[in-house]
């Protein structure tokens, strides 16, 4: 059976918390694992998420701060330690290519993980699979970021009316998927005949970035989408000075990019609770019209990816 959420792993920014890990984001997405931004800390995090290292088949950081990489040496040494059968794909910005050597070597261990590295140095796909593509974008951040999408290409729903109206049943239905047609008594009948369009599901992560162009790029039309609020609209100042989000901000994103289920997290160890980021937030949503599902991230949550759209 297919699995398609979010695992939360830590939801602090540069310091966590007594109830916050560091940053750590693992997409479950059919049989790929894709680990965001593993802070320190992560290791463990996945044990306490009752989630195996070996679940990780892709790991993608968005930038080089301790707060969103510190968690490679142990992640990869304890895929290491389980021998995972599979590769490893890692993603990160080409400008961090020594920083990303110094974390695979950080220590000596045995090993015998596979790890293929994907520095990436421009816009656009940098991967696909039975997942579908997943793309990036440059970020607006202190240090060279980059913003990743998942995007599941578009494809059909059998209905089952039209399907009884033109007398397909059994085999046929699956000659019809692999062909595109199917002979039935006199007639040719295409899939289109008898399917509707079924959108393609997708997933945005946002880390770490002021507000910009690439944001919304990213963000057009997810399912879910992840997003740092790392402060409140009251220090706005702040949060651009370092290039950063407002909670208000994340969700006029939200808004403005029909996303379906908004999911903000990368809260500064500033605030005592997250109360104050969901009214905020909520705020704006409400004013925008916006009909998705708010939540705030919580460390081992689960958040399913929205169920897909009928049409």
């Amino acid at each position: 059976m297919s699995v398609r959420e979010l695992v939360v792993l830590g939801t602090a920014s540069q310091v966590p918390t007594r109830h916050r890990n560091h940053n750590g984001y693992l997409v479950r997405w059919d049989g790929e694992g894709f680990l965001f931004d593993p802070g320190e800390g992560t290791q463990r995090q996945l044990l306490l998420a009752g989630v195996s290292a070996g679940t990780v088949t892709r790991l993608c950081l968005t930038h080089f701060h301790g707060d969103h990489c510190l968690g490679v040496p142990g992640v990869l040494q304890r895929m290491s330690l389980d021998q995972t059968p599979h590769p490893l794909r890692a993603y990160y910005p080409a400008s961090g290519q020594e920083f990303f050597s110094r974390l695979r070597n950080a220590s000596i261990f045995h090993n015998v993980t596979e790890v293929h590295e994907h520095p990436i140095a421009v816009d656009g796909p940098v991967a696909t699979g039975p997942f579908g593509v997943l793309e990036t974008r440059r970020l607006d951040h202190s240090v060279e970021s980059i913003g990743y999408r998942i995007v599941e290409p578009d494809g059909h729903r059998m209905v089952p009316e039209l399907l009884a109206r033109f007398g397909i049943s059994g085999p046929m239905v699956g000659e019809l998927q692999r062909t595109g047609s199917v002979r039935a008594g006199s007639r040719v009948v295409r899939l289109s005949d008898v399917s509707e369009p079924r959108r393609g599901q997708r997933f945005a992560f946002v880390m770490d970035t002021g507000m910009c162009e690439a944001v919304y790029a990213l963000a057009d039309g997810v399912d879910l989408l992840v997003i740092e609020a790392t402060f409140l609209g009251e220090e706005a100042e702040l949060a651009s000075r370092y290039g950063h989000l407002t909670a208000g901000q994340a969700a006029q994103v939200a808004a403005e990019c029909n996303v379906r289920r908004l999911v903000l997290t990368h809260f500064s160890q500033r605030y005592p609770d997250t109360d104050r980021h969901c009214a905020e937030a909520a705020e704006v949503l409400a004013a925008k019209g916006f009909d998705g599902d708010l939540v705030v991230a919580e460390d081992l949550a689960r958040i399913a990816v929205p169920r897909r759209r009928s049409r």
